[in-house]
């Protein structure tokens, strides 16, 4: 298996601390998240990792090969994605990962077991998060639904009620070998100007290129686990993150030491 991080981001909502480093640099426990991630991959026996970068990505020292999105500030995750397509020839599995989270290895090695040629991480546990990050959690979760066999029906849109949401995606998916370059042939194939979840193709959201997927016909697994993850993406985030882990009780979120 092989991994590519999708790290161009900037992170308005995590400034001032954004100002000078792309929002992956950001620092949970007093390492970058990125440093986090690439442990964790590690860990779980993944080392070829191709990082996207975009903005300031000067500042990205960490890993061994980076491509460069230089649109970054014009697209969205799915066209930052393409620019690794390199790691799509079908010779590998390909894990993508977003660039803000920290996770334990084994949400790696649970979507290693996945039963199709796509599988996305979805936690049934993700109130205990949200919770935490915000006052309203459902302003902020997503849709998720599954069918009876535990495949995706449904992903990545504003929920009517709380029933709309089965567990939250977590932001890794696995293409397997078989279906990598159909994957990237998919993409292209799509009309540049059209609709997708509101968006054109350049800045489609990666829930909405998988739901696209997922209405085209192709099963694509929800890997179920309970929590062992988490996501920077505001300062109230870092906040809550800190306070946790100064009562020593971060661990019930995700464990770092697993991590490291």
């Amino acid at each position: 298996m092989r991994a590519v991080v999708l790290a161009a981001g900037e992170g308005n909502r995590l400034r001032p601390l954004t100002a000078d480093r792309p929002k992956c640099l950001v620092e949970l426990a007093g390492r970058p998240l990125l440093a986090w991630q690439l442990d964790a991959l590690g860990h779980a026996g993944v080392e070829d990792v191709t990082i996207v970068t975009g903005y300031r990505a000067d500042a990205i020292t960490l890993g061994t090969r980076r491509v460069h999105n230089p649109r970054y500030a014009d697209t969205n995750m799915v066209a930052s994605l393409m620019c690794a397509r390199a790691a799509f020839d079908g010779t590998d599995d390909v894990l993508i990962a977003y660039g803000d989270i920290v996770y334990e290895p084994r949400l790696v090695d649970a979507l290693r077991s996945t039963r199709s040629d796509i599988g996305v991480v979805v936690d049934r546990q993700w109130r205990r998060l949200w919770d935490l990050r915000m006052e309203d959690p459902l302003a902020d979760a997503e849709t998720l639904r599954l069918d009876a066999d535990g495949y995706l029906v449904e992903l990545g849109r504003t929920p009517e009620r709380a029933e709309d949401i089965e567990a939250q995606y977590v932001g890794l998916v696995l293409v397997r070998a078989a279906h990598a370059v159909a994957w990237c042939d998919r993409y292209d194939a799509l009309a540049p100007d059209g609709d997708y979840e509101g968006r054109d193709r350049d800045h489609m959201f990666m829930t909405a290129y998988l739901q696209l997927i997922v209405d085209a016909g192709v099963r694509v697994d929800a890997v179920v686990v309970d929590g062992g993850w988490l996501e920077v993406d505001t300062l109230e985030d870092l906040n809550a993150y800190d306070a946790l882990r100064a009562r020593g009780e971060l661990a019930s979120i995700v464990d770092l030491e697993e991590v490291a």
